[in-house]
């Protein structure tokens, strides 16, 4: 019998194990099985939380999509992970050094009046521009892309304003056919968005290795890059998705991107 977390970010429901306590031998085929709603738990992937390499680091993340493939980082799965470590009494701090595959990430709880936190800051270090991303971008391939921003977050993503309604797009069949475009060596997560009249942004996201997700942390800041060099926004945007809504601000003085946004508890299960 395993224990195991279920948690969301904005939306971006998780399953999250920890791995200090439990050894998951083969997360990859635990994640397709237990992420699959009515059969399974049900779940855009599988985090596990775990030990450092680094001893740099407090704690490491690993995330597994609900099609089996790992990815490099999920900035809204970060968020439920400091809230995990912190809220089970695991650590005290409320700067916590996560180590994850695209380098250590530095969380900043925001606790509420019980003590619980109720949001988080994190740094998600520099956004790359394509021409510094040749290993997920190939401009030589893009006959056939619309226009759009490539952003890598360590993830790649491609980031289009569309100028229709949103809400009304088919992100199903383009987001699919999208994150196979030969364009993408490595896949992509494609992000379709709106600005709105207050200026906030709405954004959709098809993510690589899980379709439609309710969010996505890393989509979301990739959005307030390309948002910022389109001339469509200011470097600090709030970001509205399916689930919920960060704040992202992209730093002039460091280049560093700082998302904030919820981190929920759903429920505690074993299986």
């Amino acid at each position: 019998m395993i224990e195991f977390t279920k948690m969301h970010g904005a939306g971006n429901d998780y399953i999250y194990v920890n791995t200090m306590l439990y050894n998951i031998e083969d997360p990859e085929e635990f994640s397709k099985k237990w992420s699959r709603y009515h059969f399974g738990i049900g779940s855009d992937g599988l985090i596990l939380i775990g030990y450092p390499e680094s001893i740099h680091a407090d704690y490491s993340m690993r995330i597994f999509n609900n099609d089996g493939s790992e990815a490099m980082m999920c900035g809204n799965g970060t968020r439920c992970v400091a809230k995990y470590l912190h809220d089970k009494g695991i650590t005290d701090k409320t700067i916590i050094r996560l180590e994850t595959r695209s380098g250590i990430k530095i969380l900043h709880l925001h606790l509420d009046e019980n003590g619980k936190t109720e949001s988080v800051t994190v740094d998600m270090g520099c956004p790359i521009m394509a021409e510094d991303a040749k290993h997920q971008f190939c401009p030589e391939k893009a006959t056939g892309l619309p226009e759009g921003t490539f952003v890598s977050m360590g993830n790649p993503h491609y980031v289009i304003f569309l100028d229709e309604d949103v809400e009304q797009y088919d992100i199903e069949a383009h987001g699919k056919a999208l994150e196979f475009h030969p364009a993408f060596p490595e896949r992509c997560n494609i992000e379709f968005a709106n600005i709105l009249p207050d200026g906030t942004i709405r954004m959709r996201v098809w993510e690589r290795g899980s379709g439609i997700t309710w969010a996505c942390g890393t989509g979301s800041c990739a959005t307030t890059v390309a948002a910022f060099l389109t001339g469509r926004a200011p470097r600090q945007s709030t970001i509205k998705m399916d689930g919920g809504s960060v704040t992202n601000c992209w730093q002039e003085s460091d280049s560093h991107i700082m998302m904030t946004g919820p981190a929920e508890f759903v429920f505690d299960g074993t299986i």
